[in-house]
């Protein structure tokens, strides 16, 4: 009997936090319905006080006029290559780094190890000068390289990869030393399948990051033929000078839409990752 009253009592808190987070989904959720309504409106509609939410008519043609106005197929290759590059080398290093400060011993690892953090303490603009003369210096400006190589490394992918690492049981990776395997196989039997939560919560926010990056993109690319989404997105609103409302939301929605999408695709695992990640 105790236990049902317990288990009643659970469920009946379990219901309220979800009646207390619909105002917060309400939140997150109207600024999208707003944009992808915008995007299906005229003009005239968009300053008319009588015009509701929705769209009487579904305008569809803003979307390729929104495309029409740059290239945004290339622009959207770009994207797709530039953030699929630096994801796959991020997880390269970061699992390098992470597994040698976390199981291997050598001279001045923890002082490497603080050192390599310093870069997380710092803000991400604070670099850019640097970064645009290594850049420079070494002939990449304006390419799709010159976007990805500032960002092969993460501190703080390597901290989030490293704590994950430590909390793997030590006995496991005696078990497979003593089944023969070197360091690079008990790092891929061993390790690896045991922080694979923590590798899809990092990639998800390296993903977003680039993808949404702007300032940088700005900074080392001045030809359409290496630009990315939400250059293309900034130069549309220029254009327009910001009275388009229609084709720009449009535009915005071409760019959110492949976040969007993988986030529908993969929600229980992005959200099982984050769960794993914190509980670690």
């Amino acid at each position: 009997m105790a236990v049902d009253a317990v288990s009643r009592s659970l469920l009946g808190r379990s219901r309220w936090m979800h009646w207390l987070l619909l105002p917060a989904l309400a939140l997150w959720v109207s600024p999208l319905v707003w944009m992808a309504a915008t995007s299906l409106k005229t003009k005239a509609e968009i300053f008319d006080p009588a015009a509701g939410l929705l769209p009487r008519a579904m305008e569809w043609s803003n979307y390729p006029a929104a495309m029409a106005v740059a290239p945004f197929g290339t622009y959207l290759l770009n994207s797709l290559l530039v953030t699929g590059g630096i994801l796959f080398a991020q997880l390269t290093t970061i699992t390098l780094a992470a597994y040698a400060f976390a199981r291997l011993r050598f001279p001045g690892r923890d002082l490497l190890f603080g050192l390599f953090l310093l870069q997380v303490m710092f803000p991400i603009y604070a670099t850019f000068l640097t970064n645009f003369i290594t850049v420079r210096e070494l002939g990449l400006l304006n390419s799709l390289w010159a976007l990805m190589v500032p960002f092969i490394a993460s501190g703080y992918g390597t901290f989030m990869l490293r704590q994950a690492f430590r909390q793997v049981p030590g006995e496991l990776a005696d078990a497979a030393r003593l089944d023969g395997c070197g360091h690079w196989a008990t790092l891929w039997h061993v390790y690896l399948p045991l922080v694979r939560p923590t590798l899809v919560a990092f990639g998800m926010i390296s993903v977003v990051t680039h993808w949404n990056d702007y300032m940088w993109p700005l900074l080392v690319t001045n030809s359409e033929g290496v630009r990315t989404l939400p250059i293309g997105l900034g130069l549309l609103a220029k254009a327009d000078s910001g009275a388009d409302w229609p084709r720009l939301m449009a535009a915005t929605m071409v760019v959110i839409a492949p976040l969007l999408l993988l986030f529908m695709i993969f929600q229980r695992r992005f959200v099982d990752s984050f769960m794993h990640a914190g509980i670690k």
